[in-house]
């Protein structure tokens, strides 16, 4: 297993990837987009992306893109994240005018760079990216939001440690492959479909898991490019596509969507957690 992710070692997808295989060869890309590319044209056997953050939201981004591309997603990841402050060796907090990160990182920890008075803050395009632009050009006026394990790699000094506004910070990672999956294990599913602009299409399109009593673990609505002030809407289900009921369901809203698409069907983190926790028993 060959995993493409978005940024430098010592990066959160990098983690992400590790939770899911630990002995899985990993391929840092720098774009989201580079990620799709690496899975779509078989340089990796799987591409994973943040997608939520239980304090920043979504990454819109992402699921854009799990649009543009035909690869199915084919598991998910959660990651608990902890960030940290840090630069070169032998700089004080007080020295420190510039903060570099990932727009994500940044707005994780809002309240603590509130704190820091005369300090600008800066948005890059990765939090371990950050730690390796202050080691590369010794950025002494430069502190970075990244990893314990990205200090670690790039030589960095740790600050101060836990800096995030919240202590249950944690990001859900999607895996995307060339192939979906398949079997008992499958207890997940992400569907995107459009409805037409009438009284009631919305209500009429959750009715249709309502009606079989199927829960609905998360609900985001992304702009129609070219088709100003209407909307995509991605539905995650706790329940397999090859399960009836989700069958009918999908079947039932087709009737009305005026689009509609399965993003993949895949098992949940805490279908995979406990099935190794089975192995490993």
């Amino acid at each position: 297993m060959r995993i493409a992710f978005q940024g430098e070692p010592g990066a959160y997808s990098e983690a992400a990837a590790l939770r899911f295989s630990d002995h899985a060869d990993l391929l840092p890309c720098e774009a989201f987009e580079d990620v799709f590319a690496a899975v779509a044209s078989g340089k990796a056997t799987h591409g994973i992306l943040p997608v939520e953050n239980s304090i920043g939201g979504t990454i819109h981004r992402n699921y854009d893109l799990l649009l543009e591309n035909d690869l199915p997603i084919v598991g998910e990841v959660t990651l608990p994240i902890t960030h940290n402050l840090m630069a070169l060796p032998g700089t004080s907090l007080k020295e420190v005018r510039r903060i570099l990160s990932h727009p994500q990182a940044l707005a994780q920890c809002e309240r603590f760079l509130r704190g820091m008075s005369g300090v600008s803050v800066e948005a890059t395009y990765d939090t371990a990216g950050s730690a390796k632009l202050v080691k590369e050009h010794k950025l002494t006026d430069a502190a970075a939001i990244a990893s314990e394990r990205a200090a670690k790699v790039f030589g960095l000094e740790i600050l101060r440690a836990e800096i995030q506004d919240y202590s249950d910070n944690i990001t859900r990672f999607l895996l995307i492959s060339r192939t979906g999956e398949t079997g008992d294990h499958v207890d997940k599913t992400s569907v995107v479909f459009s409805l037409p602009n009438e009284p009631g299409s919305l209500f009429k399109a959750l009715s249709v898991f309502a009606l079989r009593d199927i829960d609905l673990t998360k609900i985001e609505s992304r702009p129609i490019r070219g088709r100003p002030w209407e909307y995509l809407f991605y539905v995650d289900i706790p329940i397999g596509r090859h399960d009836l009921r989700c069958a009918r369901a999908l079947v039932h809203l087709a009737e009305f969507a005026r689009s509609m698409r399965t993003l993949g069907s895949y098992p949940s983190w805490k279908s995979r957690e406990s099935a190794v926790a089975r192995q490993g028993a």
